[in-house]
């Protein structure tokens, strides 16, 4: 079976995002850099020189320009803007206004992320998000940024909120074996305390839109288990959602489903396909979060800012990516108002403790960083020249639920 193909609108955003340390390498003064580094931490592999980012960032855009994206998605990294309390890197902040310039010069919209999970680590031995001042800190981190984003139309306060909440104090390292535990309540209210002390400040950029993004999880009930559902998802997920009402657009995050149960989250079943995360292959979970954060926000502008998958096969990359831009696009016919698809990653990145899942749209070698776009590159880059979605192969299997 073939679908027919789907058209997307002028200006829509087609792009691809990174993290500061998922990419850079050598990002020493940061939380993560010293948990990987910890004895017992739980971490596989240090992030090391990841894939040499700081230094190749523009060869990087230049080759997602030459695919024919539109649209990049980075974070600047605080540790390195800030290394100690108070004493700000002049040569960072303009390391990072270079990169902003670098994608406008190669013809892409940047879509800067404030905060990507890591954390200067004077902030964390400081108590990070527990801190008395954490949001007076964080507050005073993006008045330092403003000028370095002066001409970036969309910008992001912080990735994942919701798993920052439920990862902030542990120590495992590889965020597909954490799960979905209790998420810290102070943390939570800090973190939303800091998303909407950051959109005031950031109100003094002319023109800017500015929102953070959440994590969906396309989260399903088992049989009669409706309630406990409800339950578990509103501290992971509904009450970030509901923090950005009024916000100029929200972030969506999807990449799989959660099931619930009467005892909370249900591991994957036997037999059902999972990618190198462990994580069960459902391409719905893109529309299915972009339709909840809709109704959630009341109405808030969506912006994809991450979706994609864990595998050494492209051809199955490009099936999971195809099919959840058909779950997009029929959320968007039903009127979801979505601006944009940013697909997660450009690069194959640290993975918060291993190398091993590979994400990205570009691979490259460990020994002399070289990079080489994969087939799924070029694809979606012609999705984003034409609007046009359609599939490369016509033997292509659409995804079929189990259940």
């Amino acid at each position: 079976m073939t679908t027919a193909p789907r058209q997307f609108p002028d200006g829509f955003l087609w792009g691809a995002s990174t993290a500061a340390h998922q990419i850079e390498g050598s990002n020493i003064n940061t939380d993560w850099w010293v948990r990987e580094h910890t004895p017992g931490s739980g971490v596989a592999e240090p992030s090391g020189d990841a894939a040499d980012s700081f230094h190749r960032y523009p060869e990087d855009i230049a080759l997602l320009a030459a695919a024919g994206l539109n649209a990049y998605r980075f974070s600047i990294e605080w540790a390195r803007i800030e290394p100690e309390e108070g004493l700000v890197s002049r040569a960072m902040l303009q390391h990072y206004r270079r990169m902003i310039q670098t994608t406008i010069d190669a013809g892409l919209e940047p879509v800067v992320t404030i905060h990507h999970f890591t954390s200067p680590r004077w902030f964390a031995e400081s108590g990070g998000w527990h801190g008395r001042d954490a949001v007076d800190r964080f507050a005073r981190y993006v008045e330092t940024v403003l000028p370095i984003l002066r001409d970036v139309r969309r910008i992001v306060t912080i990735n994942e909120p919701n798993i920052l909440s439920m990862m902030h104090g542990k120590h495992e390292g590889d965020l597909a074996a954490i799960g979905l535990p209790a998420p810290d309540d102070a943390v939570s209210e800090a973190l939303v305390a800091a998303h909407r002390r950051s959109r005031e400040i950031l109100t003094q950029l002319p023109g800017a839109a500015t929102g953070w993004a959440i994590a969906g999880q396309a989260y399903h009930a088992e049989p009669g288990c409706e309630a406990e559902m409800l339950a578990f998802r509103h501290p992971r997920e509904d009450l970030f959602l509901e923090a950005a009402r009024g916000d100029d657009f929200v972030g969506v995050q999807a990449y799989l489903r959660t099931f619930i149960g009467k005892d909370g989250a249900v591991p994957v079943r036997e037999g059902v396909e999972t990618t190198l995360t462990g994580w069960e292959y459902f391409p719905p979970a893109l529309g299915i979060a972009a339709r909840h954060a809709w109704d959630l926000t009341g109405g808030a502008p969506v912006l994809v800012t991450e979706n994609g998958i864990a595998t050494a096969d492209d051809a199955r990359r490009i099936d999971y990516t195809h099919d959840a831009l058909l779950g997009l696009h029929d959320a968007m016919a039903d009127g979801v108002d979505v601006q944009g698809y940013l697909h997660w990653s450009a690069l194959d990145n640290y993975e918060w403790g291993s190398y091993k899942p590979t994400f990205g749209l570009i691979g490259w070698d460990a020994e002399t960083f070289e990079r080489t776009p994969k087939p799924s590159a070029a694809w979606l880059g012609g999705i984003a020249r034409s609007g046009l979605l359609t599939h490369p192969d016509p033997a292509h299997i659409p995804y079929t639920d189990p259940q």
